[in-house]
């Protein structure tokens, strides 16, 4: 990484990149998986707060209860025991999974152990949340009902979300950052993108103004770097 320098408020956020572009280290060094040689994160001016974190990629124990698991989220991350089942009811039910308590986790499906990964790490009621392609692999109905469940979230809290999905982005996100070779190069919203990058389209490039305009952008930074 270098120099990025990134205010992120409440809200949807959104971060994209080709890849190799750093987006797995940006979220490792948010998330406390790794250390920077310089800088410093701050909440609301502070310099620690806590963080939920949903990799792309997470582990899950079948036979537990959806409750329970939640509830352990809670206590590993520094929750009161007595408070813990009162925290991951109320989590389950930010994801809509409330009805589920009480099932086996092995019972799920897909998108519903995706909202219980979201879940667990809103337990303890984290400043930030990170969500590291959290809707790859669903099907186009659990995909959409991921991305209200991150809407709501995303209407009280920062939430950060790394993607590389152009219609996550189009559906949640206030603001995008683009990230290539590790440096911050865009950091604005959708249509400010859109202005900045001539997206004309071009024979056989399909997508959104949004869409080209990103694609075009990378593909400039590209050929610059040339």
């Amino acid at each position: 990484m270098s120099g990025v320098d990134w205010v992120v408020g409440t809200g949807v956020t959104g971060l994209l990149g080709p890849n190799g572009a750093g987006k797995t280290t940006l979220l490792s060094l948010l998330v406390g998986l790794e250390k920077p040689d310089s800088g410093v994160l701050r909440f609301e001016g502070a310099t620690s707060g806590a963080i939920g974190f949903v990799p792309q990629r997470f582990s899950l124990v079948g036979g537990m209860r959806v409750l329970d698991t939640v509830a352990y989220a809670a206590w590993v991350n520094g929750v009161d025991r007595v408070d813990c089942a009162v925290a991951a009811v109320r989590a389950l039910a930010a994801v809509r999974l409330d009805d589920l308590a009480a099932a086996r986790v092995r019972t799920l499906s897909g998108g519903q152990r995706q909202r219980l990964g979201v879940a667990a790490a809103l337990a303890h009621e984290p400043d930030l949340l990170v969500l590291d392609e959290p809707t790859v692999g669903l099907d186009p109905a659990q995909r959409m009902r991921l991305r209200e469940v991150i809407a709501d979230i995303g209407r009280t809290r920062t939430v950060l979300l790394s993607t590389h999905l152009i219609e996550d982005i189009s559906h949640l996100c206030q603001r995008v950052g683009v990230l290539a070779e590790g440096r911050l190069v865009f950091d604005g919203t959708e249509a400010e993108l859109t202005d900045l990058v001539d997206s004309t389209p071009s024979p056989g490039v399909l997508g959104s103004p949004f869409e080209r305009a990103y694609h075009a952008l990378v593909a400039k930074l590209g050929a610059d770097r040339d």
